[in-house]
């Protein structure tokens, strides 16, 4: 477990890839979609954080399924995307620097012995590498287009039983400032003809210490936008991911904010 690093020796190393991926950044689409959470991997310099693989692919180290969702959907649509290229346990891409949960130490009763007492330089570093290339990378395709209508969309996944409950949805649409694309997508997956059990801020609600990419992008630009979370064993396989985001992408064209 390599868990420490000298602040002053960059964290990533060639080998490592970059710290985020964007694609079809012109894309036509009125749509730009985000994946916070699209990687498991960890840099080599940190080691596997204390954790084995199995924990590191499981649902504590990223939104598995996501992912593969969000690039069917990018197709689909036209739309730019941008996506994590690091483990939500490095640093969440979708937590504010001052949250605890920004470098978590604890998840889901999981101990993250590679993340327990860090310096401030030592989170810093990580928060330079990941968290603001990322969220740099998003705010440079929405800035291209500027004075065109532009929706975001924010494409996660949720793990079936968490902390021993059950979570009865197979899709959950979340929003805050602005309800109304997020209300016309939840009444169009609910027309689905496979009778979706679609969560109406559910399983999680937007809130401003556990969420940052909806608040700091759209809300702060007034962007139309909604969170979309869509339960794990719905998308294990890659056949399921592209459903999903055919489905998803036709509820979009449905609102007519595409």
């Amino acid at each position: 477990m390599k868990s420490r690093l000298d602040p002053r020796t960059p964290l990533l190393e060639g080998r490592d890839g970059p710290p985020f991926e964007a694609v079809n950044v012109d894309g036509g689409s009125n749509v730009v979609i985000v994946c916070d959470h699209a990687s498991h991997r960890v840099p080599r310099r940190l080691g596997t954080l204390g954790l084995g693989e199995p924990r590191l692919r499981g649902h504590i180290g990223w939104d598995p399924g996501a992912a593969a969702v969000a690039r069917h959907l990018s197709t689909e649509l036209d739309a730019p995307l941008v996506s994590s290229g690091f483990s939500r346990l490095v640093i969440d891409c979708n937590r504010p620097l001052r949250s605890e949960q920004s470098i978590a130490e604890e998840s889901d009763g999981v101990c993250i012995a590679g993340n327990r007492g860090l310096s401030p330089e030592e989170r810093r570093v990580r928060a330079d590498a990941l968290f603001h290339p990322y969220h740099d990378a998003i705010a440079r395709v929405l800035d291209r287009r500027t004075g065109r209508p532009t929706v975001l969309l924010s494409i996660h996944s949720f793990t079936p039983v968490l902390s021993g409950h059950a979570r009865p949805w197979n899709v959950g649409v979340s929003s805050r400032r602005e309800r109304r694309l997020a209300s016309l997508l939840v009444a169009e997956l609910r027309a689905d003809r496979d009778g979706l059990t679609v969560g109406d801020n559910e399983p999680y609600a937007i809130d401003d210490d556990l969420d940052y990419t909806i608040p700091a992008h759209a809300e702060a630009r007034g962007l139309p936008s909604a969170l979309i979370e869509i339960r794990q064993d719905g998308i294990e396989k890659p056949a399921d991911a592209r459903a999903w985001a055919e489905r998803l992408a036709e509820a979009v064209r449905r609102t007519k904010m595409s």
